[in-house]
């Protein structure tokens, strides 16, 4: 099948995940395997962590060239003892590693044991820097502090970080989104995840038609994003992500790209060679077949190769790469892509109705 090779990673790369399900609380969006009342389980779960890793190891699992850390929060585990699963995970040299952090906990300290256990970048949970906004996605943290933890990862000298943002919110205003735009452009990121809100089924927000965003709306402020990110030298290099140059999520772009990765902690996701599997969903459950030796695993499936290159297309048409010209009828879609020497790529009308032009792969 034509285009398929081109659109995945080299064999030599390889990314590892670690779920961390505990929070806080839970916005109101979320549909993530997380968990409110699981404290009392942190310190066997991330012992549980390790001793899964190290199975792996011993099992001759691969050095990881990226090393992504989320949850839940993993910022609201002790910064030492989530330092001790990230030191457990081999990596080449010069691996990206990257933990997700919630701004709120962000100290100098934490940001140290981080960095000692080999982490270069981190991921920061912004959504919104304007406190009405913050509310309505059931958020709690301070916007003060997104401020406070970019100066503490500047302090500590990580290599790099991202600051993550939704648009769409019920209530926000299109002021309301360019004053949060204008806060994360003067804090000079290199990395910028801006996401539209998206409703999930099971979460608060699901329940609640009146709070569902509205695609126009959604639409204008994306274009307002990729004006401003883009007036201060920052580059789209996939629909929802924008970045200086060589900045770029590694991690983020093995995905893209069907690479392998494996998966540690509850409802962790792995792949290796087009085979899909994932563990179970609770930690309460994760830690009991990890603690008697078992198998984690909850279920899997192998994707036919048709599958699998249909799936490469429609990742690679997301980002910057774009697709092969036999993978699509550019010429028949005028104005939603554009030719670049031998690929497709979207433009920006064409980011707005991705999933659309999607449906035309061949």
């Amino acid at each position: 099948m034509s285009g398929a090779a081109d659109v995945r990673l080299q064999d030599s790369q390889f990314g590892v995940y670690v779920h961390v399900p505990f929070c806080a609380s839970r916005c109101d969006y979320c549909a993530f395997a997380t968990w409110t009342d699981r404290q009392h389980l942190v310190e066997r779960y991330l012992t549980a962590v390790r001793t899964e890793i190290r199975r792996a190891v011993d099992d001759g699992m691969a050095r990881a060239t990226s090393v992504f850390v989320g949850g839940g929060t993993p910022t609201l585990v002790p910064g030492d003892d989530l330092a001790t699963v990230i030191s457990a995970i081999p990596v080449v040299d010069g691996a990206e590693v990257t933990v997700e952090c919630n701004p709120d906990d962000v100290t100098e300290s934490l940001l140290c044991s981080y960095r000692d256990a080999g982490v270069n970048r981190v991921s920061i949970g912004v959504q919104s820097m304007v406190p009405h906004v913050l509310l309505a996605l059931g958020r709690r943290h301070d916007p003060d502090n997104v401020v406070a933890a970019v100066d503490a990862v500047r302090a500590v000298g990580l290599a790099t970080f991202n600051l993550d943002v939704i648009y769409g919110t019920v209530g926000e205003r299109l002021s309301d989104w360019e004053a949060t735009l204008a806060s994360i452009v003067a804090l000079d990121p290199p990395h910028v995840s801006a996401y539209g809100l998206t409703v999930e089924p099971g979460t608060p927000l699901a329940d609640d038609p009146d709070r569902f965003p509205d695609d126009d709306d959604q639409a204008d402020k994306y274009e307002r994003t990729d004006d401003v990110l883009a007036g201060v030298g920052m580059r789209n290099y996939e629909v929802s992500n924008w970045c200086r140059p060589g900045h770029e999520c590694r991690h983020n772009q093995l995905y893209w790209r069907q690479g392998d990765y494996r998966g540690f902690g509850c409802a962790a996701h792995s792949h290796r060679n087009g085979r899909r599997w994932w563990n179970v969903r609770t930690p309460d459950r994760y830690v009991d077949l990890v603690e008697s030796g078992c198998e984690t695993e909850a279920a899997g499936e192998t994707l036919d190769e048709r599958t699998r290159h249909r799936e490469a297309l429609e990742l690679a048409l997301r980002t910057s790469d774009g697709v092969p010209l036999d993978a699509l009828e550019g010429s028949a879609l005028p104005g939603l892509v554009t030719r670049a020497g031998d690929r497709w790529v979207l433009t920006r009308a064409g980011r707005l109705l991705a999933n659309e032009v999607s449906l035309r792969l061949g």
